[in-house]
């Protein structure tokens, strides 16, 4: 009798057993990679409010300031205020929770409207004239000041208390201390005006005239060489920073006592400077490195107005003279986006890299 109660199936309303797996959209929602994902969408909202209601917040709308720009000319308050009207893309008496509608429909849609000052020109259409051109400023800078400076740490910690040692880290801690414009600055006055290395006429925009866009040497070289200025301002501006964090970083690890074993076991100093310390001593830096790449991308804005090299940063500036909300709006969604995705593309490298994090990431519920 007890066999047969035993193997009798369990009724049709008994609870699921707990070894029994979560549904599929479950597992899905609570998986590590989805849940960042999630988090790092509720910023960039966050985010985007935030910018709509700051940058109403400033003094002045469009018009105001587009009229103002025409009374310095002899025109009268009124009659610029008439030709503002007629010449933007705004309604100064529309109620402010109705833009925000406009604006939040368009957010959830993946529509940024129109400029204000340039109805006829997307936010998107405009923002992707110019984001290629600083992306590739940064990128190339960026990536040339960290290989630089994580292999110079990396020298300054194998010869540190030594005269290189020392002569890098000066130069370093004064890289560091100098505002990228102001390196901008220096390198327009001191290299082009006084050396006369270079025109920086010659050197502004980003491509010369009658070079015809695409994948030809002529304008692969034409790019790169308007490019120069403000890629060298980068490499001069971060890779001081670089330096002395891996200099910190690779002198802690080289007393663990894992590099003592490998010398005592007779391996060869360039596989544990690579293998062993190298590899230990980038780990905490990861999350550095990829911040670095999307804060640089507002941090363009001065660097960029003072070369007049035509990306991303002159246009936020512009927006932000302009009062073009919704200009100004994509290009800190941009900004924001950019800082957030190079969070998550830490957390997956350290993932990679350290599987004990990922591991720890997906046992959470």
């Amino acid at each position: 009798m007890a066999t047969d109660i035993a193997a009798s199936p369990p009724p049709p309303d008994a609870p699921a057993s707990a070894a029994d797996p979560p549904p599929l959209p479950l597992r899905v929602w609570r998986h590590h990679l989805f849940v960042k994902v999630r988090k790092s969408a509720v910023v960039v909202f966050v985010v985007a409010n935030a910018t709509f209601f700051l940058a109403r917040a400033m003094p002045g709308d469009p018009i105001d300031v587009m009229a103002g720009r025409l009374t310095q000319g002899g025109m009268s308050m009124a009659e610029a205020r008439v030709i503002a009207t007629n010449s933007l893309a705004f309604d100064p008496d529309a109620p402010l929770w109705r833009q925000w509608w406009d604006f939040f429909v368009g957010l959830v849609t993946l529509d940024l409207g129109n400029t204000i000052t340039r109805p006829a020109v997307g936010v998107a259409e405009a923002i992707a004239a110019y984001l290629p051109w600083t992306l590739f400023s940064i990128g190339v800078g960026t990536v040339i000041s960290i290989v630089l400076g994580l292999s110079l740490g990396m020298v300054m910690a194998y010869r540190r208390n030594r005269f290189l040692d020392h002569a890098l880290s000066v130069a370093a801690s004064v890289l560091g201390a100098v505002p990228n414009y102001l390196i901008a600055m220096l390198l327009v006055v001191g290299g082009g005006l006084y050396l006369g290395w270079f025109d920086p006429v010659a050197l502004r925009g980003t491509v010369s005239p009658g070079v015809s866009p695409g994948f030809t040497a002529e304008f692969v070289g034409d790019a790169f060489y308007h490019a120069g200025l403000p890629i060298l301002t980068y490499v001069l501006a971060i890779i001081g920073t670089w330096m002395l964090v891996m200099k910190a970083s690779t002198t802690e690890v080289l007393s663990e006592d894992y590099v003592t074993v490998a010398r005592a076991r007779g391996l060869r100093d360039g596989r544990i400077a690579l293998a062993y310390v190298g590899r230990n001593a980038v780990l905490p830096l990861v999350a550095q490195i990829a911040i670095s790449f999307g804060t640089l991308v507002g941090g363009a804005v001065f660097v960029e107005r003072v070369l007049v090299y035509k990306g991303v940063g002159g246009l936020l500036l512009d927006a932000v003279n302009y009062r073009d909300y919704p200009l100004l709006q994509g290009l800190l969604i941009i900004v924001t986006a950019c800082v957030v995705a190079a969070n998550l593309v830490a957390d997956l490298l350290y993932g990679r890299l350290d599987p004990r994090i990922s591991d720890q990431g997906a046992a959470t519920p």
